[in-house]
């Protein structure tokens, strides 16, 4: 069974960066989808990125589009998300989570295990 560590997370003020890993044990880790999603107080669950088995292709939720950057080092099992220019509505628990790759990688339904979560919180 995969089991996923996230870290990185950290208070933080608006316009800083942040680097965010998620270490993968107990799989297959390189022929998975990785996969990044966030949830604020009383929201949904919210798509961040993912990055396919192979690292060669990348998808972004809107709101993270340009500033927000997802790689992966398959020989560590580590997946990382690089947060630019974070703004105070980038606060969030930031979870990473795995799927074997199959239909859309924009629902949270499609992901078979999930880290516990990171807390990321900037400040204005």
């Amino acid at each position: 069974q995969v089991q996923l560590v996230e870290s990185g997370g950290g208070l933080v003020q608006a316009g800083d960066s942040l680097r965010l890993s998620c270490a993968a044990s107990g799989g297959t880790f390189r022929w998975l989808d990785m996969g990044w999603f966030r949830q604020a107080p009383g929201k949904e669950r919210e798509f961040v990125a993912m990055i396919n088995s192979r690292g060669l292709i990348t998808n972004y939720g809107d709101s993270v589009k340009g500033r927000f950057t997802i790689s992966r080092d398959n020989a560590k099992n580590t997946v990382y998300l690089q947060m630019n220019s974070l703004k105070p509505e980038d606060t969030a628990v930031y979870y990473c989570a795995v799927r074997t790759p199959r239909g859309s990688p924009w629902y949270a339904s499609s992901y078979d295990y999930w880290g516990q979560g990171t807390q990321v919180t900037v400040s204005s």
